[in-house]
């Protein structure tokens, strides 16, 4: 597995312990939380295989997927659940859950992908889990930059990408002790929306200027869209919900066979603010080598 990417980095709420990826009512890659499945009675999963009814219009989850076999399987699938490595915002010290493959495969059965190949299920977790740790990770350096003010933002970018991620490693031990200390809190996922259908604005604009320039920007539209809400805590001690955008492309494989993707992931355009920081953080480079930057450093 291999992830690329710039800040398109390469690399899913309201339900306890559910995936924090979560897709649109077309795409099966939900589970709800280990604790509602164990809850829930096995005469409730035969009656959730009807569908809409048993789907939450507010974020298209569905309220229970067995861990048991379906019974048209042939392969033994793990029930085990990874917890990743995103903290929630609505259970302070608690981590989102992954789906274990088995209730992927179910989830996959109930949303009409019944040839899904069996064996492939284990590696298709694996993929969903590696491509969302990546995207919580690029989050994470967004909210490092510029949680604490525009002007603390700008401090960090305009030294230059290079700079910036040395910078943003010292940082990184440091917020780790004070998060521990209990002296700052760490961004968190709150709920986040699939929206596989609707094309960013971004995503729109790049599909517009490779149907004019195929040569330099034409590209396939991204496979998947994702809005993830994350409560950032701002330097009067506040929080405030800041959304992001994530838009999933496929790459040419590697000559080794294993599969590429790029995550294109910014702060979504809701604000003045949220606009500045994009500007800041991809103008921050190209302020650094044209005001000689780079040229002073290498002497």
């Amino acid at each position: 597995m291999h992830v690329a990417g710039s800040s398109s980095s390469g690399v899913e709420t309201p339900l306890p312990s559910a995936c924090p990826v979560k897709r649109s009512p077309n795409s099966p890659f939900y589970t709800p939380s280990s604790e509602t499945t164990r809850q829930q009675p096995q005469e409730q999963a035969s009656a959730n295989t009807s569908g809409k009814s048993k789907i939450n219009p507010l974020n298209y989850m569905f309220s229970f997927i067995s861990q048991e076999r379906a019974p048209t399987q042939t392969v033994d699938l793990p029930v085990e659940r990874e917890i990743s490595s995103i903290p929630r915002a609505d259970n302070a010290g608690e981590k989102w859950e992954y789906p274990s493959p088995q209730q992927m495969y179910n989830a996959m059965l109930r949303k009409g992908y019944t040839d899904t190949p069996q064996d492939a299920v284990e590696s298709m977790v694996a993929v969903h889990n590696f491509l969302n740790e990546g995207a919580w990770a690029e989050i994470v350096e967004w909210e490092q930059i510029f949680a604490k003010g525009l002007k603390s933002g700008w401090e960090k970018c305009r030294k230059g990408n290079e700079n910036l991620a040395i910078e943003l490693a010292k940082e990184r031990l440091l917020c780790e002790k004070k998060i521990e200390d209990g002296e700052e809190l760490e961004p968190c996922l709150v709920r986040f929306q699939g929206r596989p259908q609707d094309l960013s604005p971004k995503a729109r604009i790049m599909q517009t200027l490779g149907w004019l320039y195929p040569a330099k920007f034409g590209t396939e539209p991204p496979f998947d869209r994702h809005d993830w809400y994350v409560s950032r805590r701002t330097p009067s001690g506040t929080t405030k919900e800041v959304r992001y955008v994530i838009d999933y492309y496929s790459g040419p494989p590697e000559p080794t066979g294993e599969p590429v993707f790029f995550l294109d992931i910014r702060p979504a355009v809701d604000t003045p603010t949220a606009a500045v920081e994009r500007l800041m953080r991809w103008g921050g480079d190209v302020w650094y080598r044209a005001s000689g930057g780079q040229a002073r450093e290498n002497k």
